[in-house]
């Protein structure tokens, strides 16, 4: 019991042997800079070697700079003695060799003695005017290493000659370098993972971080109050601050309490002298002592190490066997060492916190996945794997507000959640978030429904918000008993500026009785107690605007869709989305960085209602060029009339876009391409429609058409006429055979563009596209004469045309194509969008088609040639007694 914990004893000690190797590497700094005797530099060089070997022997084997400490001196030292044992070179080179560097040595003395002189006189760096202040000391510019500390990890682990440079540490951030298998966080994040607390951990890779692992304390913003390091301070700190003393012994042991912590203490101390030792000599002896420990405790009848629950210590030891790795070396030598041995570590090896645990180290880097091979297929290009994922634990949710109509920043949102649930072999719940009956309609919610079937999503689980608001009304009274949140009747704008101010409420300090009865009031639907709203009571001081005591819940009297009357408050989202995310089991919660700063919120709520903790996973949303995606904006385009409906093809929305044409595979390669990355962009459609045409090309099948207006003729005089119904075959695809074949009616009468044939004279040769080729012979006012030329080659043709033949089979066809709404490419903040309305972005014409278009069905899409791409929108059946029935596209 009267032990100091070995982490902070050895710390300790190591501050002061950093300390010492310091002062000494100062000395011999200041020595060579004031050109001192080389015997003292000599000695003093030595006094530092001395320094570093007795820090090396305290640490472990590892010296100052994060490796384990070389005793010859290193690079210099040993090129010397190399040097100084090689054949001696012939005296004269050797005399010539010797005056060359003295000549350099004080030509360089010469040019430091004129620097410092002119320092002195006040010269300056550039040679300015006097009154400067005088030029610092060398050794004064470069000060020695910063002494060792914990935040630091007890070394300044240091990279080409210079102590390695730690940025800023978030609080309750975990930095560690994945390089040093030995120096990985293990026990923290075990800890964290048993208690089911570790998305509470923000993980980075710092490869600084060679000596140990750091964790930002808690503290305010983004800046940690403190940073401490080594693993077991920080799984203490972390279980500590969280309350979770079973792990640290609090409540297990021959007595508990403190005779428990002290076992716990005792077993860690143990580990760490044996994995310091095996760090430098690997698994020996040292290692065997502690394996044979681990019997001795064990034969007594325990399920672990100190009692039947497991602890720090029992994941402290593990760690130092060698469980902490990948690949652990000692498990082969497990039985033979003894039974209850072998047990105890398998047990500790198959408990689903280890897997994860270690799925957590190996992901630091964003690449890594542990395990991956045969369970999980390739990550898309552009996607990353999720932070904590394993392999059918995975739960994803789309929660979409049944307010208006999915857009494609909805697309990539739901798309992103259904690969990530498929990829991790696991769920995908699309829940309604219907919290706000003021703006939500059954008709939204069933255009959801239609909107994510044309997306190819289809969940395994459809919730609503409203099935928890009985739970959510008992967690906020909940609250209110534990005095984490209050009622309050300030006015609405007031509230604002309070906030702003960073003021508390006057009713920040009402009894728990009075805000029941607020509460109440305010749920009965009563009008006095429609002014009152419920309020979290975090920190009106934090930085973090969500964290100044947000609303958490208000009185509507509108009925609800799906409720109707019963309930008068409805929870604000802020409160329902932690709650049910935790409920509904989500382990990943995406969200865009919109959000982000509402994240510590998130996790705020459920530390406070001691909620089982949902990882975020934060990625961009998905802005066009020339687009609005807000809801309000949309809603005005289509009441003022400038589109037909939410499904126009001008409409950003889901069912706009696949109107337009956007192929659902595309759009998934597309949307997985730009991953769940952080960093917002502003998407050009012109590259994703190329993306799509990639997609959909192959299988278009190719028909040709005339326009109405402006068409010419042709008259072929060696070919029949259209009574004849005279046919050639053609491929509904030239590249792709399996598209199939059709029919093309040839005759003497053609129809053609009439900018395809300007300019054509007597004598030249026409290509007829998927026929042949044709001679003119004549030419008057609409009307071109010629011969058709049955062995020509098409190659030797100036021009090539698409054309139809006279027929009554033939078809009317309106083709639409489209241009954006706005003709801005980003509005500015303050810039009103009504201000750039495109009021050119539809045209519409009308051409003869091919007899073939009559199979179209809708949705089909087609390459009309030499004009373009299009999705069949509309078909009409041909009419009664012949005649053209009619296509839209």
């Amino acid at each position: 019991i009267a032990e100091v914990a070995v982490s902070a004893q050895i710390m300790s000690e190591l501050e002061s042997l950093k300390a010492v190797v310091d002062a000494a590497a100062a000395n011999v700094v200041k020595l060579k800079g004031e050109g001192a005797d080389p015997s003292a530099i000599k000695g003093a060089v030595g006094e530092l070697l001395a320094a570093k070997a007795a820090y090396a022997e305290k640490n472990g084997g590892i010296g100052v700079d994060g490796k384990p400490f070389d005793p010859s001196g290193g690079k210099k030292d040993k090129k010397k003695k190399s040097k100084d044992a090689a054949p001696a070179a012939k005296p004269q080179a050797n005399a010539e060799n010797a005056a060359k560097k003295a000549a350099k040595k004080a030509e360089a003395k010469a040019k430091k003695d004129a620097a410092k002189a002119a320092a002195k006189a006040g010269g300056g760096k550039d040679g300015g005017g006097g009154g400067g202040a005088p030029a610092a000391k060398k050794d004064a510019a470069k000060p020695p290493s910063a002494p060792a500390t914990a935040a630091t990890g007890g070394r300044v682990v240091k990279k080409k000659g210079k102590a390695a440079q730690f940025g800023k540490v978030e609080p309750l951030q975990l930095c560690f370098s994945p390089n040093d298998g030995a120096a990985l966080p293990f026990v923290t994040l075990m800890c964290a993972v048993l208690t089911g607390l570790d998305p509470d951990l923000k993980l980075k890779m710092d490869i600084n971080r060679a000596a140990a692992p750091a964790l930002g304390t808690h503290g305010t913003g983004t800046t940690a109050d403190k940073v401490i390091s080594g693993d077991i301070t920080c799984a203490k700190y972390f279980l500590n601050t969280h309350q979770r003393t079973d792990l640290v012994g609090g409540l297990t042991g021959a007595v508990g309490g403190f005779m428990g912590q002290a076992e716990v203490d005792q077993w860690i101390e143990y580990a760490l002298k044996c994995k310091g030792a095996s760090r430098v000599t690997g698994f020996g002896q040292g290692w065997g002592e502690l394996v044979q420990s681990v019997e001795d405790a064990l034969g007594k009848g325990t399920t672990y190490l100190i009692g039947n629950s497991i602890t720090i210590a029992d994941i402290a030891v593990f760690d130092a066997m060698g469980g902490g790795t990948k690949v652990h070396p000692c498990a082969v030598d497990l039985k033979s060492l003894g039974p209850e041995v072998g047990r105890w570590f398998k047990l500790i090896e198959n408990n689903p916190a280890t897997a994860k645990t270690r799925h957590l180290l190996c992901g630091i880097n964003g690449n890594t996945e542990f395990p991956a091979e045969g369970v999980l297929d390739p990550l898309v290009s552009g996607c990353h794997m999720l932070e904590g994922a394993m392999p059918f634990e995975v739960t994803t949710r789309f929660p979409p507000e049944p307010s208006g109509y999915l857009h494609i920043g909805h697309a990539k949102a739901v798309l992103l959640n259904d690969y990530y649930a498929r990829r991790y072999k696991g769920k995908l719940i699309v829940r309604f978030d219907d919290t706000n009956p003021s703006k939500e309609k059954e008709e939204f919610q069933q255009s959801i429904v239609e909107d994510l079937g044309k997306l190819g999503v289809y969940p395994d689980v459809v919730t609503y918000t409203s099935d928890y608001f009985e739970q959510m009304k008992a967690y906020a009274i909940e609250m209110i008993e534990k005095g984490l949140a209050f009622m309050d009747d300030t006015p609405q704008e007031a509230m604002q500026k309070e906030r702003m101010d960073r003021k508390n409420s006057t009713r920040r300090s009402l009894s728990v009785k009075e805000n029941m009865e607020f509460f109440d009031l305010m749920c009965s639907g009563d009008a006095e107690g429609a002014k009152w709203c419920l309020r979290a009571k975090i920190n009106m001081q934090s930085v973090n605007g969500t964290m100044r005591d947000p609303v958490l819940y208000r009185q509507n009297l509108t009925p609800h869709h799906r409720s109707g009357t019963t309930y008068k408050a409805y929870p604000t989202y802020d409160l329902a989305c932690p709650i049910v995310d935790s409920v509904e089991g989500v382990t990943h919660a995406l969200r865009t960085t919109e959000y982000n700063d509402r994240d510590e919120q998130y996790a705020w709520i459920q530390n406070a209602l001691l909620l089982r903790r949902v990882r975020i996973h934060g990625f961009a949303r998905m802005n066009f060029m020339y687009t609005e995606l807000s809801k309000r904006k949309l809603t005005w385009f289509a009441d003022n009339g400038h589109v037909t409906g939410w499904d126009d093809p001008r409409f950003p929305t889901v069912r706009g876009v696949v109107r337009r044409g956007i192929n659902i595979e595309a759009l998934r390669g597309y949307i997985l391409g730009q991953g769940a990355s952080r960093r917002i962009t502003l998407m050009e459609w012109s590259k994703f429609w190329a993306e799509n045409k990639k997609a959909i090309d192959d299988g278009a099948k190719r028909f040709m058409a005339v326009s109405t207006d402006g068409k010419k003729k042709i008259k072929l005089s060696n070919v029949e006429g259209p009574e004849a119904n005279v046919f050639v075959t053609t491929d509904n695809h030239p590249k792709f055979a399996e598209v199939g074949k059709r029919l093309m009616k040839i005759s003497s009468d053609l129809m053609v563009e009439s900018s395809d044939v300007e300019g054509v004279e007597v004598g030249d040769l026409i290509g007829l596209m998927r026929w042949g080729v044709m001679k003119v012979t004549g030419v008057a006012g609409d009307v071109i004469e010629g011969d058709f030329v049955p062995d020509g080659d098409v190659k030797e043709c100036k021009r090539k045309v698409t054309w139809l033949s006279e027929s009554d089979q033939n078809i009317t066809v309106r083709l639409f194509e489209f241009d954006n709404l706005i003709n801005k490419e980003k509005l500015e903040e303050g810039e009103d969008f009504k201000d750039f309305i495109n009021e050119n972005n539809l045209a519409s014409m009308s051409v003869i088609g091919d007899a073939g278009m009559k199979g179209l069905v809708e949705d089909e899409v087609i390459q009309i040639e030499r004009r373009g791409l299009y999705r069949v929108d509309k078909v009409h059946g041909a009419k009664r007694g012949g005649g053209g029935g009619g296509v839209g596209l």
